[in-house]
């Protein structure tokens, strides 16, 4: 699970977006299977209050819609990052943006609504401490700029905002429930995409520094002069 096994797991890219995957599903079992206040499937139920439905069985959401987001996003993209953070670190990054706009997406309604909603804890927890680390991360030892940074963020927002809004369509009977299951599966691969559009394919790095610089060995000290 670790690229390079001579440095700190904290400070490997792979084995950090392992870790986010694996935080990807205590938040989905959260969301949609027990929330913190012991409320089963409680996510569904919020998005469709949420977009002005009050009774939770005949929302129109589908349940294909929901699965298909959470298949396509976290487990396909997720794994697909992963086994290539070791050659393209910048695709590993790029994973990083669903759950960072994610753990605002809901600490922000949190927030203005001042009330819990499902999967805010691990979105607090898990989320926000770890995205944060892995852009530190791969600033510190990748040598990733404001530009990877910056497409991160674009990403993630881009990704949710595809989501809601191919949502919206379907609700509005603007397209079927075929298209809405399609858009959502293309729409996981759009951070990497833009991450390899952006760089035209330069997203292989050369070998990261080590996370703490090696001081160079010191040279042998000469004997003193003996007196003759």
């Amino acid at each position: 699970l670790q690229a390079d096994r001579r440095i700190a797991r904290w400070y490997d890219l792979q084995w950090l977006t392992w870790l986010a995957v694996t935080a990807y599903l205590l938040h989905q079992f959260e969301e949609h299977g027990v929330s913190l206040l012991g409320a089963p499937y409680a996510f569904r139920g919020t998005l469709c209050a949420t977009l002005g439905y009050g009774d939770a069985v005949s929302c129109p959401v589908p349940l294909a819609f929901i699965t298909a987001v959470n298949v396509s996003a976290v487990w396909v993209a997720g794994f697909a990052s992963a086994l290539a953070a070791r050659r393209f670190p910048l695709i590993a990054l790029s994973f990083f943006a669903v759950p960072l706009v994610n753990a605002f997406a809901h600490i922000v309604p949190a927030i203005l609504e001042r009330r819990y909603n499902p999967g805010l804890f691990s979105a607090v927890v898990l989320f926000l401490p770890l995205c944060l680390w892995a852009l530190a991360v791969a600033v510190r030892r990748y040598g990733a700029g404001a530009k990877a940074i910056g497409l991160v963020l674009l990403a993630g927002l881009l990704v949710h905002a595809v989501l809601m809004g191919s949502l919206l369509a379907y609700l509005r009977d603007f397209i079927g429930l075929v298209p809405l299951v399609a858009i959502q599966v293309l729409n996981a691969a759009l951070p990497a995409a833009l991450m390899v559009a952006a760089f035209h394919g330069r997203v292989a790095v050369p070998p990261p520094a080590p996370a703490t610089p090696v001081r160079a060995p010191r040279k042998p000290r000469r004997p003193p002069a003996q007196a003759a």
